[in-house]
């Protein structure tokens, strides 16, 4: 709330005008009238006050500041804010009141931003007003102005501004200062009379009374005065209103001492007297007022009203609210989720505005919890229910409350019963609720479930849970019918829920929805906990406060029964007034009536709770009872017993309800009412049941109770009839169920349309004007029979009386009204008619003047309606205008737009004008929406718009059909139009050019059902048009079909076939030739009967069956055939077969002349031939070749029709080769097989396949070309299993390679040097080891850089496989080249010891030991020999000699026992370092044998007792090394004459022989350690030997390796020589 509040309410907020002093008072009077009359003058004055009256006088409550040219002074006003307005005033307070006067200049958020001086403001206008002085001050203050702005000069305006400038800052100090003293002088006698001001309430505007209708809001409002402030409390017959108690019904407000209270939704309870109280210190005053609530007659209005005075508008903002997409009737089933949501639009739309949004269920407010989760996004409210139970069924309303107004949504929600867990078991009860809870006493109720299963209900079983825990304990034994019952035995202190179970004779129900928690506790200890508290009447009560102990309680108060049923009675008292200060309890007694015996029932522990339920009572007894009270002091004295109670239920069932009617409401409802029960008491509401016709089974309507005599039934099947019964209820049981119903088909209601609307003006005269409106967008169900038009007159904007302009309804939406006033105004209202009645009148329209129209132009079009809506097209209608202009209407436009954009955006949609009254609109977008108007043109131009169509969505509704067009057997033409969505008032209406066709002459027209036909009497020229067709009553279901004059001949042809059929013919006569080479001539006909008859012709001749024609019919079919065996040179001609079914004919013909005919008789001479073939075995496929990825060629064909006997032999040029042993009878596939194929085994190939039926040949020619395709067929599997290229470093240079799976002599390969074929040299070689193709670079150079590639030719594009050799790659194998190439010098030349020396040497002593090796190394190798690892010098015992640097001598002259040991040979040069060593043993002598020399032959093994060397260096190195030899497998064997196989087989028993003892020799050498022989007296040492091409990997260079240290095995009968 902007603005500064009155002094008067900031100190004293309920001191008024009425208390001040008569001088006060006047002086105020004075200075507010002083100060509206100053203003007034001052804006004519100057431009300066001006400005400053408009600043002071502008509604934004901006501060303006002026600023002068001489001495800047700030000057600045400020406005009170508009609720301080004296019109808001006095709508809010009866008493007018003025603000206190402040002089601090302000913003919009109350900010002070200055001081206000006000100009031209004396002294004298608080004391007299507007005197004299004043009125003369300013008529000289104006004549000063004019003169100065005529004659004076600026020097002079500047001094009178000055003057005028302090004149008003003394003025505005004197008022300052009387200001104060003002101020001063109120306070004064607030101070000395305050009590004065105090005074009792006083209703200054009391309630007054209303009478409303239901649903509707009212609002009682009151002023009341009084000092201090009242207290003011609302009663609704005597008892508080709570609003919390009830959110969302009640409303109390309180502002400025006006209050209200607002009641929502007003019911048939709200029916009451109204108090309201105003109480303070000085008293105490009420005012009544009575609220009569009625019910509406006709249909219920769901919408909430406003409140009779509206809701303020928040910032100075209305807000409009519309809710949209809207949630429907819904059906959910316990257990499941439901979301119920629609979107509100508000607009303007404001960043973060909040709106109210509230949920009701049966006109209660919802709260969230777990059963009902809200939401708002912004723009859709949505209310979901987790967990339905029926308790959820009911009217659902959705209210959104702005600050200017609330809308409001309902829709129904049915909860059917979930299946049940035992079949036949009854529905869960519903609405449990707890009653009367005390310290350990509660009251449990319930409602009966509307389904029971099919058997009644023997009773409920009531649970309950301790909160807490999840444990159900049932309470009570036995079930029980009544729907009450107490539960007994609960913890003080402690809180419960409760559920009931249903039982009949099929089994339990599911358990009800849980209670509410409830407290066991002491009701008045739960209304302290709730803080509640009683209304302050001024008055102070004092008692006397009771002893602290030692009290027996009194007599308990007020003894009666409460309840009584069968089962149970509940008892109920009132504690007793002296009852000290502990708690009290109490002991039940009771008395069968007509005994004294008292009987304590609680015995063992008595009761908290002033409630007790008895149980266990005989039915039928009468009872008494009386209670004791109980404390520590000791038992009182009994209460006064009751009266004679009798055990049984004094709640008897309600009786049926009476007549039941149903009435239509909608296409899937009825509106059920019937006749209350009588006599019910406690009733609970309704169950309506419904059942379908002939059907016998009832289904509820309704799962929750209705308490009203009027329900709608929802879900209800279209079409069907129905009949209703009702059950009433309360908590004894269900009533018997009422009568059925008669039945009522479920169907919509027909009610009077609405009112039209858009009345608009198409003609004006002198006395008359022509009227035209659009039609009602609800018609009620029925077509509308009529219109009737109202007028009146308008005279200076007073409305007069209205009066009936036609007395006979017109069926057309434009009349003409007539004895009109020309140059008057008028208004127009119309109603609809209809079979129901005459609908409600349409709001006034504009006010048109009658004067006569003179424009050259024609009028607006009218009546525009759309029809044959699709996705992309419409077709649109409308009339012509009434007024034409001066010349004919010779043309329409059309004109276009989208129903949201601006006025801007209308568009043409045809350049030129069209003459028909519709158009089709084919330039649509899909989903969008649009509106359409209509201009008529004559000569003098075009004229004005016709009013725009409502929106239209351009879309193809589901369901949506076209007419088609049939021609049936006897040539009828006719158009079908079909409808599924039907009314019972449905026609379908057929029009021709949008002009419904009443002239039967050349269309009739049938209609079936939901079918209607349109058929031609006698289709001609006349007929071209368009023809459509419509059915009413229904959502715009309509088509329509152009009949050109293309589309009418190609109907006459087809209607010309149907009269005058042919025989449709699937295929024309056709020839093929079928097995043996036979000739068969056939044809199908699409339709032809069985009493069909063919003719075969031939050249104009008949033919007949017999043995050269077969003639075959199959009537299933229809496939005709003719067969000949064979074709002989006069059978050339024409073939016709000719047809006839009935009226119906046809024939076909196929022409065998020339070139066709020699053509067909060669190939079946061919294809008989085949068959003879195909008798004996035969080729099915013939012989060819496939090669294998492993390069192996397989010759390859498929026989038929084989059997053991059948026998095939191979030939190669005419020889016999062997092939397959066995026939592979299964597969019928013969292989020969081609290994390693090579250039001799091209020729020409032959299979002969023969038994005692016949034989068959096949040939294959693999020579010249075809040997050249097959083996580049094997060159492209080499090709495509070549590996990629690889680089190689050796000690000769680099190597690339790669591998192939197989390799041929006869494969060409071309290798690249950067796309260069390589010219070979010395230096650059290539060649093939196994499987790998290489190309060698001897020290490569610079130049040999590039892209390398191997290229294989297979006759076709080749494959080529590169690598680059540059960059790193080059680098790095030419590092790894000149790393090898250094390894390999060194090992050449490193000094090494050729031959072995023996590891032992044995020999006697006194004898001569001489040993001699062979050594090698570049440089000469130095030689050292070494005894126990010292050297050894030559002297005369010790010999060592080196002769031509190769052979290395050790010689002992005479051997002793001294020179055992173990002595080495070193040698070494700069590359390396080699060591031999053995080991000498001396043995006692046996004689002189003589020297001992040893030598090594050419294998490196010892020689005893040989004083030769090797002759030769070649012979020493020489080694024998043998090769297994690698047999070519032959693939093809020749088969020669017995003798030279014998010699070839003698030849080949040789090869083996030999190659087998040259493998057992290989064998023997390549055997490691070696082995030491005799022979003789020789003593031969043999060490393993390993062959170059043994050491050598396949991809890695040949290289010499160190041979092995040899070994000497002697013996046991060594003998020295």
């Amino acid at each position: 709330m902007s603005g500064s509040t009155p002094f008067y309410q900031k100190h004293h907020r309920h001191y008024d005008r009425g208390y001040r002093s008569k001088e006060l008072e006047s002086a105020v009077s004075q200075y507010q009238s002083s100060s509206s009359s100053s203003y007034a003058a001052r804006r004519s004055s100057s431009r300066a006050s001006a400005s400053a009256s408009a600043a002071l006088s502008a509604s934004s409550g901006h501060v303006v500041a002026l600023h002068e040219r001489t001495t800047p002074i700030p000057c600045s006003y400020t406005r009170l804010s508009s609720s301080y307005s004296g019109l808001e005033e006095s709508r809010l307070s009866p008493m007018p009141k003025r603000a206190k006067p402040t002089y601090l200049a302000m913003d919009k958020e109350n900010q002070i931003i200055g001081y206000v001086v006000p100009i031209f403001r004396g002294s004298q206008e608080y004391a007299s007003g507007f005197s004299d002085t004043e009125e003369a001050r300013v008529k000289e203050s104006a004549g000063y102005m004019a003169r100065r702005n005529l004659f004076t000069s600026g020097l002079e305006m500047e001094r009178t501004e000055q003057t005028s400038r302090k004149v008003s800052m003394r003025e505005s100090a004197e008022r300052i200062s009387l200001s104060k003293r003002i101020y001063e002088n109120e306070e004064h006698h607030k101070r000395m009379n305050k009590d004065s001001l105090m005074h009792a309430p006083e209703f200054v505007i009391k309630p007054r009374s209303h009478t409303v209708w239901e649903k509707q809001c009212v609002r009682l409002h009151c002023t009341v005065s009084g000092w201090p402030d009242p207290r003011v409390v609302w009663y609704k017959n005597n008892v508080t209103i709570d609003p919390m108690a009830h959110p969302g019904k009640y409303k109390l407000e309180s502002s400025y001492n006006v209050h209200s209270l607002e009641i929502n939704r007003c019911d048939f309870d709200d029916t009451a007297q109204y108090r309201v109280s105003a109480m303070n210190s000085k008293g105490e005053l009420s005012s009544f007022a009575s609220i009569v609530v009625k019910r509406f007659k006709g249909e219920v209005e769901e919408a909430l009203p406003m409140p009779r005075h509206g809701l303020i508008s928040e910032y100075g903002i209305t807000f409009d609210t519309h809710i949209v997409d809207g949630f429907g009737v819904s059906f959910g089933r316990e257990g499941e989720t439901m979301s119920l949501g629609a979107t509100v639009i508000i607009s303007p739309n404001l960043a973060r505005y909040q709106p109210e949004v509230q949920w009701y269920r049966d006109d209660v407010l919802l709260q969230p919890s777990k059963w009902c989760h809200m939401h708002w996004s912004g723009d859709k409210a949505t209310l979901t229910l987790t967990h339905l139970n029926k308790e959820d069924e009911g009217l659902y309303t959705l209210r959104i409350t702005t600050k200017s107004k609330y809308e409001t949504y309902s829709a129904y929600v049915f909860v059917r019963d979930a299946d049940a867990e035992v079949e036949g078991a009854p529905g869960a009860p519903l609405d449990v609720k707890c009653q009367d809870a005390n310290k350990d006493y509660v009251i449990v109720t319930w409602k009966q479930p509307a389904v029971d299963g099919g058997s009644s209900i023997l009773g409920y079983f009531v649970d309950r849970c301790e909160v807490g825990t999840t444990h159900w304990s049932q309470c009570n034994d036995t079930p029980i019918k009544f729907a009450r019952f107490p539960v007994t035995g609960l913890v003080e202190g402690r809180s419960y829920t409760f559920r009931v179970r249903a039982v009949n004779k099929s089994g339990m129900s599911r358990p009800s929805r849980v209670s509410e928690v409830v407290a066991a506790m002491d009701p008045a200890d739960r209304a302290r906990m709730r803080g509640t508290s009683a209304p302050w009447t001024g008055q102070i009560i004092v008692t006397e406060e009771e002893p602290a102990e030692g009290v027996v309680p009194g007599k308990p108060k007020e003894l009666e029964v409460t309840e009584a049923t069968k089962n149970y009675v509940v008892l109920s008292w009132k504690p007793p007034g002296e009852r000290g200060h502990e708690g009290i309890m109490y002991y039940v007694e009771k008395c069968v009536s007509g005994t004294d015996s008292w009987q304590r029932v609680n015995t063992e522990i008595p009761v908290k709770s002033p409630r007790f339920a008895l149980f266990d009572l005989a039915e039928g007894k009468a009872y008494s009872f009386r209670v004791r009270c109980c404390n520590s002091a000791g038992v009182g004295e009994p209460s006064e017993a009751t009266e004679a109670t009798t055990v049984g239920d004094k709640l008897d069932i309600p009786s049926a309800p009476g007549r039941v009617v149903p009435t239509r409401n909608t296409d899937t409802s009825v509106v059920v009412s019937w006749e209350a029960s009588r006599d019910a008491k406690e009733l609970v509401g309704y169950y309506i049941e419904a059942s379908i016709v002939g059907s016998n089974k009832f289904e509820p309507c309704n799962n929750k109770p209705v308490k009203g005599t009027r329900f709608i039934c929802h879900g209800l099947v279209t079409g069907e009839s129905y009949v209703f019964r009702v059950k009433a209820l309360n908590a004894a049981g269900l009533s018997e169920c009422s009568q059925e119903s008669e039945a009522i088909e479920v169907k919509a209601a027909i009610a009077s349309p609405t009112p039209p609307y858009g009345i608009s003006v198409l003609e004006c005269v002198r006395d008359s004007m022509v009227l035209a409106w659009k039609q009602p967008t609800f018609i009620g169900g029925a077509d509308i029979t009529g219109y009737f038009v109202d007028y009146r007159e308008v005279i200076n904007g007073v409305p007069g009386t209205w009066h009936e302009a036609n007395v006979k309804a017109v069926s057309d939406r434009a009349y003409r009204v007539s004895d009109l006033k020309e140059n008057r105004k008028y208004q127009f209202q119309v109603r609809a008619a209809n079979m129901a009645g005459v609908g409600i009148p349409s709001l006034p329209s504009g006010t048109f003047v009658c004067e006569e129209w003179t424009i050259a132009v024609p009028g607006p079009p009218h009546d525009l309606q759309v029809t044959e809506v699709r996705a992309n097209t419409l077709v649109l209608l409308y009339k012509p205008p009434v007024y034409q202009g001066r010349d004919p209407v010779n043309g329409f436009y059309i004109d276009i737009k989208e129903a949201d954009a601006e006025e801007e955006a209308w568009r043409g949609v045809n350049e030129k004008a069209v003459l028909t009254n519709y158009m089709k609109i084919k330039t649509l977008k899909e989903g969008e929406t649009y509106v359409f108007r209509v201009r008529a043109q004559n000569k003098a131009g075009v004229g004005k718009a016709s009013e725009p169509t409502e929106p239209v969505l351009a879309e193809t509704k589901p369901g949506t059909t076209e007419i088609v067009v049939d021609v049936d057997d006897d040539g009828v033409i006719s158009m079908n139009f079909a409808c599924s969505n039907l009314t019972p008032d449905s026609k379908f209406v057929w029009s021709k050019n949008y002009e419904e066709i009443t002239d039967d002459t050349r269309i009739t027209v049938a209609t079936s059902g939901g079918k209607s036909k349109a058929t031609f009497n006698m289709l001609a020229e006349d007929d071209i048009g368009i023809y459509s067709c419509a059915v009413t009553h229904t959502d715009g279901a309509c088509s329509s079909y152009t009949l050109s004059a293309e589309e009418l001949k190609k109907l006459l042809e087809l209607s010309h076939d149907h009269k005058f059929p042919i025989i449709p013919l699937k295929t024309e006569l056709a020839v093929e030739l079928q097995e043996k080479g036979r000739i068969r001539f056939w044809l199908q006909a699409e339709k032809i009967s069985a009493n069909g008859k063919i003719e075969y012709v031939f050249n104009d001749n008949s033919l007949s069956q017999g043995e050269k024609y077969k003639m075959n019919f199959n009537k299933d079919t229809g496939v005709i055939e003719m067969i000949m065996e064979s074709l002989l040179p006069e059978d050339e001609g024409t073939f016709t077969f000719q047809l006839q079914d009935g009226k119906a004919t046809n024939q076909s013909s196929l022409v065998l002349i020339g070139d066709v005919f020699k053509g067909l008789q060669k190939e079946s001479a061919f294809m008989r031939k085949e068959w003879h073939r195909k008798q004996g075995p035969h080729f099915v496929e013939y012989l060819s070749y496939e090669v294998t990825p492993e390069c192996c060629v397989i010759l390859k064909c498929k026989v038929g029709n084989i059997k053991k006997e059948t026998v095939a032999l191979w030939y190669k040029d005419g020889r016999e080769v062997k092939g397959d042993e066995k026939l592979t009878f299964t597969e019928g596939v013969l292989n020969l097989e081609i290994a390693q194929i090579s250039k001799k085994d091209a020729g020409v190939y032959e299979i002969v396949l023969k038994d005692d039926r016949g034989q068959d040949t096949s040939t294959l020619n693999l020579t010249e070309q075809g040997f050249r395709d097959l083996m580049n067929e094997v060159f492209s599997n080499i090709a495509n299993s070549s590996t990629a290229l690889k680089i190689q470093s050796t000690d000769e240079g680099i190597r690339l390679y790669s591998f192939v799976s197989y390799y041929n002599e006869a494969l060409q390969v071309t290798w690249h040097h950067k796309d260069s074929a390589i010219a070979f040299t010395d230096r650059i070689k290539s060649g093939v080891v196994g499987e790998q193709l290489w190309l060698q670079i001897t020290e490569p150079t610079e130049k040999d850089k590039g892209k390398y590639a191997i290229e294989f030719h297979d006759g076709k594009g080749g494959l080529k496989r590169t690598v680059e050799l540059s960059g790193q790659a080059f680098d790095d194998a030419y590092a790894e080249f000149q790393r090898l190439k250094a390894a390999a010098i060194a090992e050449r030349n490193r000094a090494r010891v050729a031959g072995g020396l023996p590891d032992v040497v044995t020999i006697q002593e006194l004898k001569a030991l001489n040993l001699t090796c062979n050594i090698s190394g570049e440089p000469l190798p130095e030689v050292v020999w070494l005894k126990n690892e010292r050297e050894i010098v030559s002297d005369g015992h010790y010999v060592m000699k080196l002769e031509a640097g190769k052979y290395a001598s050790f010689t002992i002259t005479t051997v002793n026992t001294t020179d055992s040991g173990k002595y080495s040979i070193l040698v070494k040069n700069k590359y390396g370092t080699e060591s031999a060593d053995f080991t000498l043993v001396v043995t006692e002598g046996k004689g002189d044998l003589g020297v001992t020399s040893y030598l090594t032959d050419a294998d490196g093994n010892v020689i005893i007792g040989c004083k030769s060397r090797p002759t030769t260096p070649t012979e020493r190195r020489k080694s024998v090394t043998g090769k297994k030899m690698q047999k070519r497998k032959d693939s093809v064997i020749l088969q020669k004459p017995p003798e030279e196989k014998e010699g070839k087989k003698k030849e080949e028993k040789k090869m083996e022989d030999k190659t087998d003892a040259l493998s057992k020799t290989t064998d023997k050498k390549k055997a490691a350690p070696a082995v030491a022989s005799r022979v003789g007296k020789q003593e031969t040492l043999q060490q393993p030997t390993t062959t170059a091409d043994e050491a050598k990997p396949d991809d890695v260079p040949t290289s010499e390796k160190p041979t092995e240290k040899p070994q000497i095995n002697k013996g046991k009968n060594d003998q020295d020589e």
